[in-house]
């Protein structure tokens, strides 16, 4: 079920979610936009998508498949490869730059989070935003970097794969879209997430390596 299914029964919660994936997909897509920006190619910064501003980011379909299906996307930012300073090697990281994007958000929201635990001022509602915020970018991060096309993970070891193998680079490229609408499909009639299963477990060893550093760092607090 999607965010909409919160509504009725918390709109609190409702809201803090949606704030957190908002600012999450943003994050994420700017950063892909500054890193092909500083690497040579500002078409993104020349379409006005060098910004946080989440109107130039959200998508109407995305953003409704994430209110009522639970699942969504931002718009892309545009990139183009052949403005960047190396393409095969720049396109890699400007992939790259979303997923991490996330990690690190999720690093510092585990840190504060942590840090005012410790001091004992963490109210209710900025627990539960940071607890969503921590699982939804280290979720996304994960997802993006599945290496199946559209994804971020497509582009980064998609360059690696057509340097050994071209033609199952062009059948990732021509199939993978179709893939990953069909496991999102399945997931949605059945109810079972395959990607919510392919991803858990790392995503809770991320996030425990987090709290351990957090702890660490914080120890005498």
């Amino acid at each position: 079920m999607g965010l909409i299914s919160i509504l009725n029964s918390n709109p609190v919660i409702f809201v803090l979610i949606a704030i957190a994936l908002i600012f999450a997909l943003c994050i994420h897509e700017f950063a892909h936009g500054y890193v092909a920006y500083i690497n040579g190619d500002d078409t993104a910064y020349r379409m006005g998508r060098l910004t946080l501003n989440p109107l130039k980011h959200l998508d109407p379909f995305g953003t409704a498949m994430i209110l009522f299906i639970g699942f969504g996307y931002a718009k892309p930012v545009p990139v183009n490869p052949s403005n960047l300073n190396n393409p095969r090697m720049d396109i890699i990281k400007v992939a790259a730059a979303g997923p991490i994007s996330n990690f690190i958000l999720s690093f510092v929201s585990v840190f504060i989070y942590t840090f005012l635990s410790k001091l004992g001022i963490l109210q209710e509602n900025y627990t539960i935003f940071l607890q969503y915020f921590i699982i939804i970018n280290t979720y996304l991060g994960l997802f993006n970097l599945l290496p199946i096309y559209p994804l971020d993970g497509g582009q980064i070891f998609g360059n690696f794969i057509s340097k050994y193998n071209r033609d199952f680079f062009y059948k990732l490229n021509e199939y993978g879209p179709k893939i990953l609408l069909g496991i999102i499909l399945f997931s949605v009639i059945t109810n079972i997430s395959i990607i919510g299963w392919l991803i858990q477990t790392p995503a809770n060893l991320i996030i425990a390596i987090f709290q351990f550093f957090a702890n660490t760092v914080l120890f005498f607090i």
